[in-house]
């Protein structure tokens, strides 16, 4: 791209009403193994350019990944702001943002030789549990560079690292087929894809066993990534999008009790560490910890400048973007407060139930009614305060509006999904559970 950022934005100062200049940089790493076997490795680097102008109160956009000069952008801006929508956004002035650790300077010097080996050693480590099992591995580090500036003034710039490695395991032993995910994530190499490890080895080994379950409603223990399906809802509710639709149930009742008091939900960018951490948002916002559910309470919303404009509010400073998207409100890092009882405590009390690992078809369906109704991909069941043996052709359905106003236990243990989402064990007295018996 032909000019720089500060050229760009005094050009648009003097064609538009208002105007916002984002470049990002990227450098990524993957090494992929399949079927136990090295499939790839390759480096890839990404530049772009996008902006957002405003021209007779409408606003426009355009982005560019390769070649192209400064006056082409802004002619395609500006054709873009003919066409573009009436919303009444306000760039946001110059504001300080939190200091939050994002980048690790010695992750960009980690050799493609280790990643290599790290991915032998997964393998190595789970099929010795399960010979037969097929594991395919994908590691991907990536070291980024934004930075904003608006005609408010506003100049913002994060450098971040991340490294994601993501494990799926299938074995087919005739008509029975396992399939196992975990993933991970961090902005620096740790020991951790070693205890995600050991968390799959637990899994494999449980699923050794074969359990049956009658139909009915009983007990269910939604571990951390099961309990996906109990959240899910909730962030579709607490988006703005939703919110500005008019589709969120939590609309018009930010401060009733609609939940068990033990739960509470935050949405904090500040914490450091974590991929999804940053000092400011996609647009420029600074970055503050907010709580969305706070002891059964519904306490607030997740706001982008569209729709925080379009709802008489202010952003939260969640605008996130791609380069060829324009901003939409979205979490950062996800935390739901742990409880203070023992995971080992809360299966003792179960007589027979089911504890789900992990559903088919998340998101599918009216979610946002707070319905779920899904077929689970992984589940075992639960005898006498232990786990028994897995269970197949199981599906379990509720409403997260109802079942979460009574929450048997939460877990004082919690895991990192996906290195943004916080979640312990949540257990639900009465589930509808649907099994072959």
């Amino acid at each position: 791209m032909e000019g720089n950022a500060m050229d760009i934005l005094s050009a648009l100062r003097k064609r538009t009403e208002q105007a916002e200049v984002y470049t990002v940089e990227s450098e990524s790493t993957m090494v992929s193994f399949e079927a136990n076997e090295v499939k790839s490795a390759k480096v890839e680097e990404t530049r772009g350019i996008a902006l957002r102008g405003m021209v007779d109160g409408r606003m426009g956009f355009t982005a560019a990944g390769g070649r192209v000069t400064q006056e082409e952008l802004i002619e395609n801006l500006l054709d873009s702001a003919r066409y573009g929508d009436r919303i009444p956004i306000v760039f946001p002035a110059p504001a300080p943002g939190p200091e939050v650790e994002t980048y690790d300077p010695g992750l960009i010097d980690v050799p493609i030789a280790r990643f290599v080996e790290i991915g032998r050693e997964i393998i190595a480590a789970l099929r010795k549990v399960d010979p037969d099992a097929q594991v395919n591995v994908d590691i991907r580090r990536s070291v980024d560079r934004s930075a904003l500036r608006n005609s408010a003034g506003t100049e913002t710039a994060e450098r971040s690292s991340s490294l994601i490695m993501a494990v799926s395991i299938e074995r087919v032993r005739g008509d029975d087929v396992l399939i196992v995910y975990d993933a991970i994530s961090g902005i620096s190499l740790t020991d951790e894809y070693r205890d995600m490890v050991s968390h799959l080895t637990d899994k494999l080994e449980l699923a050794k066993r074969a359990a049956t379950l009658q139909s009915g409603r009983m007990p269910v223990l939604f571990s951390p990534k099961g309990a996906s399906v109990l959240m899910l809802p909730i962030m579709q509710a607490v988006s703005g999008e939703s919110v500005q639709r008019g589709t969120s149930p939590l609309s018009n009742r930010l401060g009733e009790q609609l939940f068990d008091r033990r739960l509470t939900v935050w949405d904090d960018p500040t914490l450091p560490g974590r991929p999804g951490s940053a000092s400011y948002d996609d647009e420029g916002v600074p970055c503050r910890r907010k709580a969305l559910i706070e002891n059964g309470v519904a306490r607030g919303f997740l706001f982008d400048l569209k729709t925080a404009a379009l709802m008489e509010t202010e952003s939260t400073g969640n605008g996130s973007r791609g380069l060829f998207s324009t901003p939409s409100p979205s979490a950062t890092n996800l935390i739901i407060e742990p409880g203070d009882t023992p995971l080992s405590d809360i299966l003792k009390g179960i007589d027979r139930g089911l504890l789900v690992d992990d559903v088919l078809g998340l998101g599918q369906g009216n979610t946002i009614s707070g319905a779920f109704s899904n077929t689970v991909g992984l589940a075992y069941v639960i005898e006498g305060g232990e786990i028994v043996g897995r269970v197949k052709d199981v599906s379990i359905a509720g409403n997260i509006y109802q079942d979460l106003r009574e929450i048997a236990a939460i877990s004082r243990e919690s895991r990192w999904l996906y290195g943004h989402i916080q979640m312990p064990y949540i257990l639900l007295s009465e589930i509808n559970v649907v099994g072959k018996g």
